[in-house]
């Protein structure tokens, strides 16, 4: 028996999504029924919008969403009705990869989390017959409810706040995952995160996390450089006004950095911060970018360097695993997440589109 529900919808790139009330079929063996209490507005969500990315559209979008378990498909074990659920993105569970514990590189990435389809070609939503892309990411949140693949449920602690911990599902476990994951860096290194919006800001904290003594944000925007200095930078430069390169060699006394975090995926970006990378130093792309676009790098004098370059997703992570963690390190006081965000209602949700492009807000959270 399907079920009404109202849910922004993705209909043309680059136009607003519009409230609509659809049509939600039931569930499927391996699906968790949510009521969504929130969903965090991601960067993805966007280019996805926008066609970037091939999601068919009409779609519904979202992929941060938080809620409540209203019911489970009979072949569901690890949440029950009434479970509090943050959500993350899909994964194929059957892949080597996915076998290895390496689901952010699984081998149907793209079908789990962008096509808008369940594995037999169904979708969950409708209106009126017409056949609306549903299962982004696992979920599409931005929706009252949804049924949602197991894959993407973390069962948590029901006196979490959902609309503190939402954006926990991409962006910021993103950026956390890509310093405590992937790049480790050593006690007293130096870490430079390369835009500070909610996925470098989750760099950054895990940069204190992790005990460098100098973390270096990076922006154009002086306000997010003033709120990076609260989250735990301990360096701001802002690339309008000083070379980055130049910037990063002065500071770590010719040095150059050990570890360095891109969420921006610019080209001369990612140049520049190659340029001062240490000896052994590594940097990693977590940014999207249009495919096909390319990035030189020296390979001359840098050769004697060792360098790494490194491309990654949703922070390495097993989200089931690193999700939790970082929740106590925000309950400790260590992951002060919560300074992101600003709450917008569903009917507000393309503000908080517009709000997010503009860096008016770092991470807005659609509050249901």
């Amino acid at each position: 028996m399907s079920t009404t529900v109202t849910a922004a919808v993705a209909r043309q790139p680059h136009q607003p999504l519009s409230i609509e009330e659809l049509e939600l079929d039931e569930l499927r063996t391996n699906e968790v029924r949510v009521r969504m209490v929130a969903a965090g507005v991601c960067h993805t969500d966007a280019i996805v919008r926008d066609q970037v990315y091939p999601t068919p559209l009409p779609a519904v979008l979202g992929h941060e969403g938080a809620g409540v378990v209203e019911a489970v498909g009979e072949g569901v074990l690890t949440v029950a009705p009434g479970d509090h659920v943050l959500l993350a993105a899909a994964y194929c569970g059957q892949c080597d990869r996915c076998r290895a514990g390496q689901m952010a590189y699984c081998e149907n990435l793209f079908a789990a989390d962008f096509g808008g389809r369940r594995h037999d070609g169904s979708t969950a939503l409708s209106k009126d017959g017409e056949v609306i892309s549903s299962h982004f990411f696992g979920q599409s949140a931005f929706s009252t409810r949804a049924n949602v693949v197991e894959e993407s449920v973390i069962k948590i602690d029901p006196d979490v706040p959902l609309e503190v911990v939402a954006p926990l599902g991409c962006g910021i476990q993103t950026g956390a995952g890509a310093v405590l994951n992937e790049l480790k860096p050593h006690l007293g290194s130096t870490l430079v995160v390369i835009g500070t919006g909610a996925v470098g800001s989750g760099a950054i904290m895990a940069g204190r996390v992790a005990g460098c003594s100098k973390v270096i944000a990076v922006d154009i925007h002086d306000s997010r450089l003033e709120l990076a200095t609260e989250l735990g930078a301990t360096h701001t430069v802002n690339t309008r006004a000083a070379s980055l390169t130049d910037e990063i060699m002065r500071i770590t006394g010719g040095r150059g950095a050990d570890a360095v975090v891109d969420t921006t995926a610019r080209p001369e970006l990612l140049r520049a911060a190659a340029d001062g990378l240490a000896l052994r130093g590594k940097l990693a792309l977590v940014g999207a970018a249009k495919p096909g676009t390319e990035v030189t790098f020296e390979i001359g004098l840098s050769l004697v360097k060792g360098w790494t370059f490194t491309t990654v997703v949703q922070g390495s992570s097993v989200p089931q695993v690193f999700i939790p963690r970082l929740i106590e390190l925000w309950r400790g006081g260590r992951f002060p997440m919560d300074r992101l965000m600003k709450n917008y209602s569903l009917e507000d949700i393309n503000q908080g589109f517009e709000d997010s492009a503009s860096g008016a807000t770092i991470k807005p959270v659609v509050v249901f």
